[in-house]
């Protein structure tokens, strides 16, 4: 089993020519960084996931893309 990271949330950035990722120690932190990634009109990133950790592993809590976004 792997050790339980410090950070419990994590974001991922995908698109064409970006994959970058961030541990985030809150929900709230990481849907705010999400959110205006993916807003930017300039962005190269156009979908975001959202991991939670859970019982020693990553779990996709939810993923969204730039077009879903209001």
């Amino acid at each position: 089993m792997t050790a339980k990271p410090r950070k419990r949330w994590r974001l991922t950035l995908t698109g064409p020519d970006v994959r970058a990722q961030s541990d985030h120690g809150s929900e709230t932190a990481a849907y705010s960084l999400m959110r205006a990634a993916l807003k930017g009109d300039d962005s190269p990133a156009d979908t975001g996931e959202v991991r939670h950790w859970e019982d020693g592993r990553w779990v996709l809590w939810e993923r969204i893309t730039a077009d879903e976004l209001p």
